[in-house]
């Protein structure tokens, strides 16, 4: 292969790591895939609970950060995305969820053909290599492992009873359709190690001789001629460098690399483009709008007489007999995803579904992602608004691709999800305060703090501590109107053989996690450019 390929991805994350297994299963169809990150080979990758080690490292993160948002008492927050082959499938939390049958459905309902529950289920099952094995909603022999986790602690047991108690039962799977319930997540893990896209997918298609993979690649933009995308061109140590795609350029650089990407090469508000010298390829003002993400409020409850792994963990012996445990066992802390209890419940009983998830972690931080824990026994019982009605954007703050873009999130911008997020800590307190199972352990509410009980005096305190829970999506929303980047063929609307297949295509965030669907987009994705060939 020289400098002329069938296809060009820039970005070997959660989708573009899919893509080129699929695409290049044909010997006759040549791929390169971009990756501006380096190999993953650094340890902290592969073992699970090295997420803390890799977030915010410039090794492994793009560590961009938001605009401070007025809504959150003028917070701007680290904004963890993942650059390394993988993507955000190396570093994230590994949590499995596929989110609610009516989240398809309703992509579909908005004019989306194919994207309904019963048209995606078949490509999560594809994806997927089940621990627990075969039946109609999951299946084996896939790239991506997914298996129940390895570790299981007191005080996560009694939260499951505790919200049983409130009506919030007890379920053995979150990924049928409907999720209300309460249970241990699943991780994307094998053997006790993370199975990110790169292990799952990519490692297997290296060796294919129609795949080129170039990492510390950075893209400078798409190269068109009219309005048919031909190339792209990036940098690679300080020389640039121009390909051509003879079908397509497909975009797999995430919700904000995406629409970043296609903004500095021309795609955009052609007012913004124009204000920062960019020639205007194709005037589409939507472009980096539609922003969603999932925000979690993180209250802090202390509790006596059961134990949780702060202690532990801020030991010597503990951290030991924890590695030792991993080591030998491939059990334990070290196999950790970045939470492992779940639940889901509705903020009040007018919800067609549920709109609220819970992350249950046996350990309490000031700082997400901080090393140090408290020096008491606590929990963390997070709580997000899963259908958040604020939207952000994505906008670029120059020509050169390399300057990082504005994120401006605009949490809790809306009334509704600043009650939303209210009622979900009510609800956390209920089933902390008012279930008899919690009564023997004294719990007591660190943070926020019982004493804020208003719904404006509960986000204000929460609002100190809230964090993302790294789910941006949405930014070249997938439809047909005129709020829309792509079709759904995830074509780029009026510009030829440039596709983006990433989770900025969804018109509305799932309710849950999103690299499970994001895998799924790109399975899809994969067959439709198939079927085009």
């Amino acid at each position: 292969m020289s400098n002329n390929f069938d296809y060009v991805i820039a970005g070997a994350g959660s989708a573009g790591c899919v893509l080129a297994n699929r695409l290049t299963a044909n010997p006759k169809v040549s791929v390169l895939l971009l990756e501006a990150g380096g190999k993953d080979n650094y340890p902290w990758i592969h073992i699970p609970v090295g997420y803390f080690k890799t977030m915010h490292n410039p090794k492994t993160d793009w560590c961009f950060k938001t605009e401070p948002d007025e809504s959150i008492n003028g917070r701007s927050i680290n904004y963890p995305r993942g650059k390394t082959l993988g993507g955000s499938s190396s570093i994230n939390g590994l949590l499995y969820i596929r989110g609610q049958s009516q989240d398809y459905d309703i992509w579909r309902q908005q004019g989306n053909t194919g994207w309904g529950w019963d048209d995606v289920l078949p490509y999560f099952i594809k994806s997927e290599n089940q621990e627990r094995g075969k039946n109609e909603f999951h299946g084996v022999g896939g790239p991506l492992s997914v298996s129940d986790i390895r570790i299981k602690l007191d005080i996560l047991d009694e939260f499951q009873n505790a919200a049983e108690e409130m009506g919030i039962p007890k379920i053995k799977d979150f990924n049928t359709g409907d999720n209300f319930g309460c249970d241990y997540f699943q991780v994307t893990e094998k053997n006790g190690l993370r199975c990110s896209t790169a292990v799952g997918y990519l490692n297997p298609a290296k060796k294919r001789l129609n795949l080129k993979v170039e990492v510390k690649a950075h893209v400078k933009q798409i190269n068109f001629e009219g309005k048919k995308a031909v190339g792209i061109s990036y940098w690679k140590n300080d020389e640039l460098i121009t390909v051509k795609a003879n079908k397509e350029v497909i975009l797999s650089a995430g919700s904000i690399g995406s629409p970043h990407i296609l903004q500095t090469s021309g795609v955009g508000d052609e007012n913004k483009l124009r204000e920062l010298g960019i020639s205007v390829t194709h005037h589409n003002s939507s472009v980096g709008k539609n922003l969603q993400d999932h925000l979690m409020l993180r209250p802090v409850y202390k509790v006596k007489n059961i134990k949780t792994l702060n202690k532990t963990i801020n030991s010597f012996f503990g951290k030991m007999m924890i590695g030792m445990e991993f080591v030998f066992l491939r059990k334990g802390v070290m196999t950790m995803g970045a939470s492992q209890l779940c639940g889901f419940a509705k903020s009040d009983e007018s919800r067609e579904t549920p709109n609220l998830q819970f992350h249950v972690q046996p350990i309490s931080t000031d700082r997400l992602g901080g090393s140090n824990l408290h020096n008491f026994n606590a929990f963390t019982p997070t709580v997000a608004n899963i259908r958040p009605t604020s939207r952000g954007e994505i906008s670029i703050t120059s020509k050169d691709s390399r300057v990082y873009p504005k994120i401006k999130m605009n949490y809790l911008s809306t009334e509704d999800d600043r009650q939303v997020s209210a009622a979900g800590i009510r609800l956390v307190r209920k089933i902390i305060f008012e279930s008899e199972t919690f009564k023997k352990y004294q719990p007591e509410e660190f943070r926020p703090g019982i004493n804020n009980q208003s719904d404006e005096e509960i986000i204000q305190a929460a609002s100190e501590h809230v964090q993302t829970i790294f789910h941006p999506v949405g930014t070249c929303k997938m439809g047909n109107d005129t709020t829309s980047v792509v079709s759904d063929k995830l074509k780029v609307h009026d510009i030829e053989n440039l596709r983006v297949v990433d989770a900025s295509i969804m018109p509305n965030i799932t309710s849950g996690n999103t690299n499970a669907p994001t895998i799924m987009i790109a399975e899809k994705a994969a067959d439709m450019i198939i079927a085009d060939q």
